[in-house]
């Protein structure tokens, strides 16, 4: 893992004319092939680097996601950033420290230097947003992310620095000393510790209620920013959430619970405001929302199933989210519109287009033989044991997600093509590649499950 951090930090400080395009792309994908066959190796329990950095299974998958993904961005932007574009090294270079920031969070094992990686992410993802964004509103989408993410997190900070003056150290392992050292403290004083520590990471999840900044930024964004936002800095807010879970020693308290019904039937608001979406990837930014609803609900389950079923759904929904927003930006480059209303009849034009967009519907229906599927088996169970009442929301959530899913296949692809669409090229093998590559990890990881949720 160590060996992979510092293949991306020699990408990072080599010189950007020794280093191409390919070179990267290349570079990439041998760090992601590292990544994948460290995780089949038998270290799926805790183990420590250093003083500073430590590693399970969790943060192998992550860090094998955030790699994949990045060759991923790399792939999908060939046409709009290397091609059209001649600031594509510069592109590289943001991209790379972004790789290098994410990897490195999910690999220190101490709370300060963890809250500030946390936060750096923001910058180069900003830099994306502002320097290869589509719209003039990319500034005020870029301000609101800063804005709400910066601004909710600021008072775990200061919980962190009271914590490591009372632990007189900054190792999250020693944060369970901590929780029984306050067993004497107020209740009231508890509940308001969940609120600041939990605070931060559901703004960057986000839960309903604080998302009002991921649509926007969505969409003002270019389609390396979407991918990179939706499949792996949204998985940052879950990773916080999972690791304080599992080092703070949380019991279930009044506001874990009114979290808990909050994330549920956000998820089931969220659903159904994908159906009033005229944006291509603003529906797909909210569907984001209903499945990270769902995996919080794994996470406040406090049981092994439910977390276990967390972690697979942030990977698998990495997976489909990524490939959801490069299909919306292939669309996009034909149509030259991300209206619903106005880019159909797609099936006619490019069938092989079309076989995609139907593969990646069903996966973000949860449909066999995605892992999604697996997450959603593990997550319900446990969510219902917490309370019989959740089962109205999470058959809800669940068929409303089937039924945006058809919504945005059937909307895009059928119907009569619009007049205004001129002829164009068939679709080319990059994209091919792409898609296969988005497919093959979100479906055959099923058939070694072990490797995504044995990490408790």
């Amino acid at each position: 893992m160590l060996g992979i951090a510092l293949l991306s930090l020699s990408l990072l400080i080599l010189p950007s004319n020794l280093w191409s395009w390919y070179n990267k792309l290349w570079s990439l994908a041998l760090g992601s092939m590292l990544s994948i066959l460290h995780t089949f190796t038998p270290l799926l329990s805790y183990e420590s680097l250093n003083s500073m950095m430590s590693y399970d299974s969790m943060s192998s998958m992550l860090t094998f996601l955030t790699l994949w993904i990045s060759l991923m961005m790399m792939l999908a932007s060939q046409n709009s950033v290397k091609v059209m574009n001649n600031s594509c090294s510069l592109f590289t270079t943001f991209l790379l420290m972004l790789n290098l920031i994410l990897i490195t969070t999910f690999l220190i094992s101490n709370s300060l230097l963890f809250y500030f990686l946390f936060e750096a992410s923001l910058i180069p993802t900003l830099l994306l947003i502002l320097g290869w964004g589509y719209q003039p509103e990319r500034l005020q989408a870029g301000m609101y992310m800063m804005i709400y993410t910066v601004a909710a997190s600021l008072p775990l900070l200061l919980l962190i620095m009271w914590m490591n003056g009372e632990l007189l150290s900054g190792e999250m392992l020693m944060m369970a000393n901590l929780r029984n050292q306050m067993i004497s403290y107020p209740y009231w004083l508890w509940n308001f510790m969940t609120i600041i520590i939990f605070t931060a990471f559901l703004v960057k999840l986000p839960m309903f209620t604080v998302h009002l900044w991921l649509p926007k930024a969505h969409v003002e964004a270019p389609v390396a920013g979407s991918m990179i936002l939706a499949a792996v800095l949204l998985k940052l807010g879950g990773y916080g959430i999972l690791r304080f879970y599992q080092y703070f020693n949380f019991h279930t308290s009044t506001t874990s619970i009114i979290i808990f019904s909050l994330a549920l039937w956000g998820g089931v608001i969220t659903s159904i405001i994908c159906f009033r979406q005229i944006d291509l990837k603003a529906m797909i930014a909210y569907s984001s929302i209903g499945h990270m609803s769902l995996m919080l609900a794994g996470a406040f389950s406090n049981t092994s199933w439910g977390w276990s079923g967390a972690l697979v759904l942030m990977i698998s929904h990495g997976f489909c989210s990524s490939a959801l927003f490069a299909l919306a930006n292939y669309t996009y480059e034909k149509t030259h519109t991300r209206s619903l209303f106005l880019s159909k009849g797609m099936l006619m034009l490019i069938p092989s287009l079309a076989l995609w967009w139907f593969m990646f519907c069903v996966m973000n229906m949860a449909a066999p033989p995605s892992i999604n599927l697996m997450g959603e088996i593990m997550v319900f169970p446990s969510t219902i044991f917490s309370s019989c009442y959740f089962l109205i929301s999470l058959g809800l959530m669940s068929f409303l997600a089937a039924m945006y899913s058809m919504y945005l296949f059937t909307s895009t692809q059928h119907g009569g093509s619009p007049k205004f669409i001129k002829p164009f090229s068939n679709f080319k093998t990059p994209g091919f590649t792409l898609f296969f590559l988005h497919w093959i990890p979100g479906n055959l990881l099923i058939i070694k499950s072990e490797l995504v949720f044995m990490w408790i």
